[in-house]
């Protein structure tokens, strides 16, 4: 009786195993299969067209939809710069190298400020978020800005549609960023556009091109490779294998074994 009912909690417990890891398995195979299709996408996205800032800002204000559609696309800016609603998101790294994220309001040209007065700054009309690039920062003297030269006048850059940067832990009162000032952990677009008064679109732009103005673009690539996850799928495929043929060995064939090696009645 004991021996019975041994067996029926090992098989039970073997088959949840072979369950688990057979599903697991079946789970990175459908993220293989969801980066790939990214990366085609990203793939097709970078060979269109650039757009310009009123197709960019159409396609922010619309359906969400919209907004993805337009995401990745390479896009060419002119405008001015907003330099005194400039931003520097901290521990960010680039190269393996700590520093900040610059990011730069562009007043778009021929959009009117709050003058009127097409092409000039103001606290409205048309604005984007531009992720300039990279700049170390002075470890010794921590609210020390980095040099960052900001061209006045009417500038053209060239850049790739971008969401926010992404959102790192954040330590209240650990004397570093502070929310508020130039120095930040993190972005929240909602309350810089109440900060400033800018209608910011809730799209970015990342500029790409070579280094300039002290600043570093050689921004991370979107991990879209599925190499990792056909190797967590091969292992789990494996794993339920080898439970599988470990029950099969010291459950089946032994119990087929004595079935067979016992005197017929």
């Amino acid at each position: 009786m004991t021996s019975t009912r041994n067996f029926w909690l090992i098989s039970l417990a073997a088959a949840a195993g072979v369950l688990a890891t057979a599903s697991l398995g079946l789970w990175q195979l459908s993220r293989a299969a969801q980066k790939e299709a990214l990366q085609a996408t990203l793939q097709a996205r970078g060979r269109m067209p650039a757009i310009d800032g009123a197709a960019l800002l159409a396609a922010a204000a619309g359906p969400a939809d919209g907004a993805q559609a337009v995401l990745h696309r390479s896009v060419v800016l002119e405008g001015r710069w907003l330099p005194e609603h400039s931003l520097y998101l901290d521990n960010r790294q680039m190269q393996g190298r700590p520093g900040f994220y610059v990011l730069t309001p562009l007043q778009l040209r021929g959009e009117a400020g709050k003058s009127g007065k097409p092409g000039e700054s103001g606290e409205s009309g048309a604005v984007l978020l531009v992720q300039r690039g990279w700049a170390a920062r002075n470890f010794i003297d921590r609210a020390q800005l980095p040099a960052v030269q900001t061209p006045p006048g009417v500038v053209r850059i060239v850049g790739r549609v971008e969401q926010a940067p992404s959102r790192l832990y954040e330590f209240r009162g650990g004397g570093g960023a502070q929310e508020g000032g130039r120095i930040r952990q993190n972005l929240d677009l909602a309350a810089l556009r109440t900060e400033t008064g800018l209608a910011l679109a809730d799209l970015t732009v990342q500029q790409t091109g070579a280094a300039s103005e002290g600043l570093q673009r050689d921004w991370p690539v979107v991990g879209t490779t599925a190499t990792r996850n056909y190797a967590y799928a091969f292992q789990w495929f494996g794993l339920c294998g080898l439970m599988a043929a470990l029950y099969v060995w010291f459950q089946i064939i032994p119990r087929c074994m004595r079935a067979r090696n016992q005197p017929a009645p």
